[in-house]
């Protein structure tokens, strides 16, 4: 993901981190704070959510602007989950690397998958592709989830 070009001097463009490319706001910062509290993809409405219970006057709308831009800067990965929910996390590296994500609780290992390279890399030469970007999530039920009792 590209970050998005900036105009203006770096004060008037915002902070890294913060939600805007035009001004550093609140709204900004606290969407930014309560993506760093989760190691797991968040959807924009159960961020909305607990901003707003923490007292928050930010809307669903805000929220979704200041996430955008910060995947745009390249701050924030960006998945489409199967439901077709689109979801969010603050990544501990900016490398390219992948994700391993449990289904149950939605924790997210980062992983750099060097093979995953070497194979993407063969596939698109053999077919003539060149400029290829990929992504790639795996998953499964991570170790706590699987040995949890079930709740019935």
């Amino acid at each position: 993901m590209a970050p998005v070009a900036g105009r203006g001097s770096a004060a008037a463009r915002g902070a890294p981190g913060r939600g805007t490319t035009v001004r550093a706001t609140r709204q900004g910062d606290a969407v930014c704070a309560a993506l760093a509290e989760t190691d797991a993809f968040t959807s924009a409405q159960d961020l909305h959510a607990l901003l707003r219970s923490r007292g928050a006057a930010v809307g669903l709308t805000t929220v979704y602007r200041h996430l955008q831009v910060l995947v745009d800067r390249g701050e924030v990965d960006m998945i489409r989950r199967d439901d077709g929910e689109t979801v969010y996390r603050r990544c501990a590296t900016e490398a390219h690397h992948h994700h391993l994500v449990c289904r149950v609780c939605g924790r997210t290992v980062e992983i750099a998958g060097p093979e995953i390279e070497v194979w993407t890399a063969a596939v698109a030469d053999a077919e003539g592709f060149v400029d290829v970007e990929h992504t790639v999530e795996i998953y499964g039920t991570c170790a706590g989830c699987a040995t949890a009792p079930a709740v019935p």
